[in-house]
């Protein structure tokens, strides 16, 4: 009887440490895996939630996540107005939760719908946008055209369309100091 209750608590002991091991080794593959993320991947997770970003230039911008790309983010306001956000300029997240979309290989149409391409998309769109820069800097007009690492802005007032006349001139602005673009707000309304 004693033999049985000796072997019974050599077991109950190495269940235990048996059980503490799995455990750390869990909890290493855990840490491991969150090491890999990034921001995005845990941004991925959000969609459809409100965040607050906090990005070089433009200070707070908040939403609801609406999309994302390989260096962009889009937020809708309560306004419903479309916030295009360069990532290359977040410095801080609210909002984010624990929910993490899977880091995963989006494709190359998926990569290849980067920043410029947005803004491509924004100069069809032939809209007035507000576009504010990494060092602060508001400029107002319409995207005429993208380049590679650039796009060319014609300034002109929100309540103006972009006509010859209202233009004050064109300015071009290198992508990698855009940080946030919008709907241009008119002073009218």
């Amino acid at each position: 009887m004693r033999w049985e209750q000796l072997f019974a608590d050599l077991q109950a002991q190495f269940d235990a440490e048996e059980s503490a091991a799995e455990r750390a080794e869990d909890a290493s593959r855990a840490r491991a895996a969150v090491g890999r993320l990034r921001w995005l991947d845990r941004f991925g997770g959000a969609r459809g939630h409100e965040v607050g970003l906090t990005c070089t230039g433009a200070g707070e911008v908040s939403g609801r996540v609406a999309d994302l790309g390989p260096d962009w983010v889009l937020l809708v306001d309560e306004r419903s107005r479309e916030h295009l956000v360069a990532t290359a300029g977040v410095c801080a997240l609210v909002g984010l939760g624990a929910a993490t979309a899977a880091p995963a290989d989006d494709g190359p149409v998926a990569r290849a719908w980067d920043l410029r391409r947005a803004v491509r998309a924004l100069a069809r769109d032939r809209a007035p946008l507000q576009c504010v820069l990494v060092d602060g800097s508001v400029l107002t007009g319409t995207v005429d055209r993208v380049g590679a690492d650039y796009f060319e802005l014609a300034e002109h007032p929100a309540d103006e369309p972009r006509r010859r006349a209202a233009v004050r001139q064109v300015r071009t602005v290198v992508l990698t100091a855009l940080a946030v673009v919008s709907p241009a707000v008119s002073s009218r309304g």
